[in-house]
């Protein structure tokens, strides 16, 4: 039974529905099969009983009649019978074909007969008929010698001894065995015929249900996520009078809800980015004159007091940091409203080297290596950008590891055919677990006190999340004490796009000497390098 329920919870609901079908029908026709054989089987048993009670014991009484049958031989012949064959013709005149008689006296089987065949009684026959109870009552007990079952009973005769009459059970067996195989032909044939019509029947009546699903199908596969608001999809022909027709009426009404929800929400995220833009492009301006005042201030030719110079200087940093803040929030302003970024052959080889080199002169604290391809890696995308995306990995990884720690930054081919892998791994202490699944949320620090000593905004790896999509790629993000690994995927440049710009031609061997400019590593070819 268990495997059964097991086995229904994994099918459709079609298939349950016509199982259970077929299930209920055979029940319902084992049951009608057993009452009716039951019944039948009872009213020929009982019939039987009353032939046999008509019938008495005469059979048994006119064969006892004749002292000369009880001491005659076996019969000899159907040409020349012995008296006993002539008493026992006589005696089965109005008895039914098949008719049983014995004689019993002082527990011997004297005198036995049959209507219509002979009878040669086993010693186990016989001891069948001494158990026989002399009551009047029909037993049914199985003569092999007379070949099949026989309903019997024994009465007492007027010199005490007993008589036993039987009738044959076979007509009564055959018509059982005849209505059992028209039972089995006709349920069967019920059940294939109701499992051929109950199919089309059910997936009849689900095909709104099916409907349903088709659209919910659809509705999943609709990029909502990018800010598609629109939802054209609905249930048609709901009729509210049945189940199916009011969950689909409900699930329209759930789809405009949330059409309704998504144009809220859109309309507010554009309103969002608006003032993001605007304002951002407004602060510029001020900034600007902020900065130019307080450089401006400086330059005064006559001596600048301490803390006067202390907070001009506090000016200068803090009117720097706010214009990193406010065209960092315009970048991203512009890349949530699908601004399109230059789209030219760029270099990834060379950028990861200049990066790296600008992140060793940056943090000497830590040791850099440059795991880098044979061959140069070209995309496809905005350089100047794609820069960027390298610097705020590496300053990341810098800014929140501390001295001596190993930051690894690797190209290669990535597992996917056609992508390219760019990660940056450092052997720090890690990045929390609660806080890596919105790692790539906009105002989201590593060290969540409201603190601005690291000069962290939040928005690196934000920006690094929208450039990468921008670009058609992903960015992942894998970390546990002593191992945090920030992996970028972006599509490759396909080969027959043409030559790549002066950035992309075959760079020349490093030279022998050091590196000419002081900081800047040579040029190299693939292998580990490091810094």
């Amino acid at each position: 039974m268990t495997g059964f329920r097991r086995w229904l919870s994994g099918r459709t609901l079609r298939a349950r529905l016509i199982a259970g079908l077929l299930t209920l029908l055979a029940v319902a026709c084992a049951a009608i099969g057993i009452v009716t054989y039951t019944v039948l089987s009872t009213t020929l048993i009982s019939q039987t009983d009353a032939q046999l009670a008509a019938a008495g014991g005469r059979f048994a009484s006119c064969i006892e009649t004749n002292e000369q049958i009880e001491h005659d031989g076996v019969d000899q012949g159907d040409h020349n019978p012995s008296p006993r064959a002539r008493q026992e013709q006589n005696c089965s005149i109005g008895q039914a074909w098949g008719t049983f008689g014995a004689r019993i006296k002082r527990g011997v089987v004297t005198t036995q007969a049959i209507v219509g065949g002979k009878s040669r009684l086993t010693a186990a026959d016989k001891k069948q008929l001494l158990r026989l109870p002399p009551n009047g009552r029909p037993y049914t007990r199985d003569l092999t010698s007379l070949r099949g079952d026989y309903r019997l009973m024994a009465t007492t005769g007027q010199d005490h001894d007993i008589l036993v009459t039987g009738l044959p059970l076979a007509h009564v067996e055959s018509t059982l065995r005849n209505v059992e195989l028209a039972e089995i032909v006709v349920f069967a044939a019920a059940l294939v015929l109701t499992g051929v019509i109950g199919t089309g029947w059910v997936r009849l009546s689900l095909r709104p249900l099916r409907r349903v699903a088709a659209t919910a199908t659809r509705v999943t596969q609709l990029p909502l996520a990018s800010g598609q608001v629109t939802l054209p999809e609905r249930v048609p022909d709901t009729d509210p009078r049945t189940e199916v027709g009011q969950v689909g009426t409900a699930f329209n009404r759930m789809l405009g809800h949330v059409e309704s929800a998504l144009a809220r929400r859109a309309a507010s995220e554009a309103r969002l980015r608006r003032f993001a833009a605007d304002a951002s492009h407004e602060l510029r301006t001020p900034l600007a004159a902020i900065r130019g005042y307080a450089e401006l201030t400086r330059r005064h030719p006559g001596p600048v007091p301490a803390d006067i110079a202390h907070a001009l200087g506090r000016v200068e940093a803090e009117s720097a940091r706010m214009s990193v803040l406010v065209d960092e929030l315009l970048l991203l302003a512009q890349l949530d409203a699908g601004r399109p970024l230059a789209a030219e052959p760029v270099d990834l080889t060379r950028l990861a080297l200049d990066a790296t080199s600008d992140a060793r002169v940056a943090t000497p604290d830590h040791r850099w290596q440059l795991v880098l391809p044979d061959e140069p890696v070209v995309v496809e995308g905005d350089q100047h950008r794609l820069q960027q995306v390298m610097a705020n990995l590496m300053s990341n990884a810098a800014r929140h590891t501390p001295s001596g720690t190993t930051v690894t930054v690797e190209l290669a081919p990535a597992t996917e055919p056609g992508q390219v892998r760019l990660s940056v791994t450092d052997n720090g202490p890690g990045i929390p677990a609660e806080l890596q699944p919105s790692l790539f949320e906009r105002f989201v620090r590593g060290d969540s006190s409201r603190s601005r000593a690291a000069g962290s905004t939040g928005l690196g790896l934000a920006i690094v999340d929208a450039v990468i999509a921008a670009h058609g790629g992903k960015v992942s993000v894998t970390s546990r004490p002593g191992h945090s690994r920030f992996e970028i995927t972006l599509p490759r440049r396909s080969p027959d796009s043409g030559p790549a710009d002066g950035s992309q031609a075959a760079r020349p061997a490093p030279p022998a000497g050091p590196a000419t400019e002081p900081g800047r590593p040579p040029q190299a070819a693939g292998g580990r390098r490091e810094l």
